[in-house]
């Protein structure tokens, strides 16, 4: 599979299952207890084009990475109420106090650490191919 193609559609998948599990959109899956805040459709679509890039890029390193800037970003976006692990974790009224308004931070945390993904797997894969 062409690297292109196969990141365009890893991009497009991820819209597609981010924007649906988190409930950003209406679907009749998963409802959202929580109001869609301005910044989460937006955050959607970055998080699903840097996991396409991530994805297009040449097997080398930076999955744990990915995975752990992906999983970041998604908890982030997520309905913090709708999460069975984060409500057992904080309780729900400690989580929509101390939870809920850093948010966006663990999303923008999580998007850095897949770029710093990207990045590294990007380096790798082009240092390789100098030394060919």
């Amino acid at each position: 599979m062409q690297p292109f193609f196969r990141g365009w559609m890893t991009a497009v998948l991820a819209f597609i299952a981010l924007g649906t599990i988190s409930a950003v959109w209406s679907n009749p899956f998963f409802v959202r207890m929580t109001p869609v805040g301005e910044w989460e459709l937006p955050a959607v679509s970055v998080l699903a084009v840097l996991t396409g890039t991530f994805a297009a890029l040449p097997n080398a390193c930076g999955l744990r990475r990915a995975t752990v800037g992906g999983t970041a970003g998604f908890l982030g976006i997520a309905c913090p109420t709708c999460n069975t692990i984060l409500m057992l974790i904080f309780g729900g009224e400690a989580l929509m106090i101390w939870f809920d308004p850093i948010r966006p931070y663990i999303t923008v945390a999580g998007m850095g650490l897949l770029s710093f993904a990207i990045w590294r797997r990007w380096h790798s894969a082009r240092s390789a191919k100098t030394r060919i």
